[in-house]
């Protein structure tokens, strides 16, 4: 249903299935399963330090020897803001009282940008995992060269086609299509340009038309039919994110998990109140908060998101469980909980009955 398909054995994949990364919601057993059913799994440590990604890669591997991915976030660096910040800290302080709690007294960088991360860049070096992706931008050369000097395979993320144009440019071997419908944040390169909105599909079919890169499909694919239909529109593998979100290997805490799986998952909003970037979300009483009149500019990312899950936490506290950052798509209503081992079979059976559906009607 696409082009011949390079981008498998070039990942050592067998079924065109890529979990997305989801920095807090993947674990090692996770990842694992996926690529032990022949897809691509994946781990976000773009919020880990060095040392925990190396933990995290070395327990994956232990429950694997298939490939797997490992994300980074590749952001600007945050500039600190006093003003803002103290704005900010004001504004939640009623929010924090509501659950006996006081707000930060201030916020800080709670993570390392990959761009200006030596130390992450040493590990990869030195554990080189068969795949390393980015979010937010790309690395510089010299961080690129390293990678692919230990013979690892990069991805990156793209929201427009100017952005996929710096990804081929920087010889990167396959660009994932974020589309507008993608829960989590928003990979937008500037979080201060205007951000065209691409769909999915729109974005995919630009990139394929326009590059020889491999293209990767990802927003709003729940099933096996959204996998096919992102074949069929030239992508050689989709990414799936919000359908691994309530598998039983995720880190997701019960809240998630269970406004995940109800009606609210029928209601998702772009917010940037919880981290300080763009980010679809499930509607919760964060995206609320972010939502109103009085509130201010938000700090930068992610600093932002030390205030926020200084809230969540407060608020978890207390039994409240709606102001954790709840990332889903916009299909999210499809999620479905099971292990991930039995939700790659369910994919597989649901793209090979939409393929043979298709072929029937097309005779």
């Amino acid at each position: 249903m696409s082009r011949s398909n390079a981008l498998l054995p070039l990942l050592g994949i067998n079924k065109p299935i890529i979990q997305a990364p989801m920095a807090g919601v993947t674990t090692p057993a996770l990842a694992a399963a996926v690529s032990n059913a022949g897809g691509l799994g994946s781990l976000g440590v773009g919020a880990m330090n060095a040392e925990a990604a190396r933990k995290v890669i070395r327990e994956t591997r232990a429950l694997t020897d298939k490939p797997f991915n490992v994300n980074v976030f590749c952001h600007r660096p945050a500039k600190a803001d006093a003003a803002l910040e103290s704005a900010w800290i004001e504004w939640l302080a009623p929010v924090f009282a509501r659950y006996g709690a006081t707000p930060p007294a201030r916020l800080s960088e709670i993570y390392t940008s990959f761009v200006v991360d030596e130390a992450m860049l040493k590990v990869f070096v030195e554990e080189k995992p068969a795949i390393v992706s980015f979010h937010f931008g790309l690395p510089s050369k010299d961080y690129i060269d390293a990678l692919r000097n230990a013979g690892i395979k990069l991805i990156a993320s793209a929201t427009n086609v100017s952005e996929a144009e710096q990804i081929a440019k920087a010889g990167i071997d396959a660009i994932v299509a974020q589309g507008i419908e993608a829960g989590g944040h928003r990979g937008i390169f500037d979080s201060e340009a205007d951000d065209d909105f691409l769909g999915t599909f729109a974005l995919t079919r630009l990139l394929v038309r326009k590059f020889d890169v491999p293209v990767i499909a990802a927003g709003g694919i729940m099933d096996g039919a959204g996998v096919a239909a992102a074949l069929a529109l030239g992508a050689q593998a989709a990414q799936l994110g919000t359908a691994f979100v309530p598998t039983t290997e995720s880190a997701i805490d019960a809240g998630y998990r269970r406004a995940l799986l109800s009606d609210a998952a029928n209601h998702t909003t772009l917010t940037a109140a919880i981290s300080g970037r763009p980010a679809r979300s499930l509607v919760n009483k964060f995206t609320e908060l972010g939502r109103e009149a009085n509130a201010p500019n938000n700090p930068a990312y992610p600093v932002t998101y030390d205030a926020g899950k200084a809230l969540h936490a407060a608020a978890k506290a207390r039994g409240e469980l709606g102001y954790g950052a709840q990332w889903g798509g916009q299909a999210a209503a499809l999620a479905r909980e099971m292990s991930a081992a039995e939700l790659m079979a369910r994919l597989e059976a649901e793209l090979d009955e939409t393929i043979e559906s298709l072929q029937r009607y097309s005779r």
